[in-house]
């Protein structure tokens, strides 16, 4: 039972790190692509 619950955890915090890491790199390319349409438009 402990090791069923273990790997269960395990891959549910595999599954978290993956979905939160997509969403840092989606915030990151979208905070990007902002600033170089803001310098696009200074210039």
């Amino acid at each position: 039972m402990k090791d069923t619950t273990l790997f269960s955890w395990d891959n549910g915090t595999f599954i978290m790190v993956v979905v939160f890491g997509l969403v840092i790199v989606g915030i990151v390319s979208a905070v990007f692509i902002m600033m170089n349409s803001d310098k696009k438009i200074k210039k």
